[in-house]
């Protein structure tokens, strides 16, 4: 589900493989979370790519695992794994670099919207569609790829953003074919691990420090109002609609 390995220029790759859609369960997410924390922990490391293989990127949590469940303990598992996903990327201490192609949904868009450098593909849509499945979430993240009121848009009619307009805010770095994303991707991570590591650390640190408020405290907000909409049963409502 989830892979990583690390080349001999110290690039940590780590790729998200959970067909059909890459909609990761709890397990996946706290997995995600572990590659990356031990990614940053390698002193060989200088940079991690952050990619997927099959249809997208990244299709958000896995909606039939919570469906499945018989009490809140999937609901709570997931929300801290996203979480605990979202904060590696954001805490890594060396720069990450999201590879997009195909869908990046929901989750996706958490991971995303806390990298340092997205890299993507032509075919590349990012968006939201939490209110279409009774939740909430990553606001926060898409804050951070699109501009406010683009946000709010996107957020209450679960419109999608192509990469070519997300490269239009700068919030993407390039948009390539597909078949050259992870070529892409790996060009930027290797020019950032040409240069001294113990600057690129720090700079990760100092960046995230100047940050204009916590990606971290503001997602977990989100996440209480999701809670919020599951206990008084509107969420399974809204799916169950959704899904006829």
């Amino acid at each position: 589900m989830i892979e990583s390995t690390v080349d001999d220029l110290g690039v940590a790759e780590i790729v998200m493989a959970n067909p059909p859609v890459n909609a990761l369960p709890v397990a996946g997410w706290f997995a995600l979370a572990a590659a990356l924390d031990a990614a940053g922990a390698d002193p060989a490391v200088r940079a991690v790519v952050l990619r997927a293989e099959g249809r997208g990127f990244n299709a958000g949590v896995d909606i039939k695992e919570l469906q499945a469940a018989t009490s809140h303990a999937a609901l709570v598992g997931v929300n801290r794994g996203c979480a605990a996903a979202f904060s590696a990327v954001y805490d890594c201490p060396v720069p990450v670099i999201a590879a997009v192609h195909g869908f990046c949904l929901g989750g996706g868009i958490g991971l995303v919207g806390n990298a340092d450098v997205i890299v993507a593909s032509e075919d590349a849509t990012f968006g939201l569609p939490e209110v279409d499945r009774g939740a909430l979430g990553a606001a926060t993240h898409l804050s951070r790829l699109v501009p406010q009121h683009k946000m709010r848009a996107m957020m209450y009619t679960s419109a999608t953003a192509t990469a070519a307009e997300l490269h239009a805010f700068g919030s993407v770095l390039s948009v390539v074919p597909r078949e050259e994303l992870r070529a892409a991707a790996f060009a930027v991570a290797h020019d950032i691990a040409g240069k001294d590591p113990q600057v690129i650390r720090a700079a990760k640190e100092s960046l995230n420090g100047i940050d204009p408020w916590d990606p971290k405290r503001s997602y977990r907000y989100e996440q209480g109002f999701t809670f919020e909409l599951n206990l008084t049963g509107v969420a399974d409502q809204v799916r169950m609609d959704f899904g006829k």
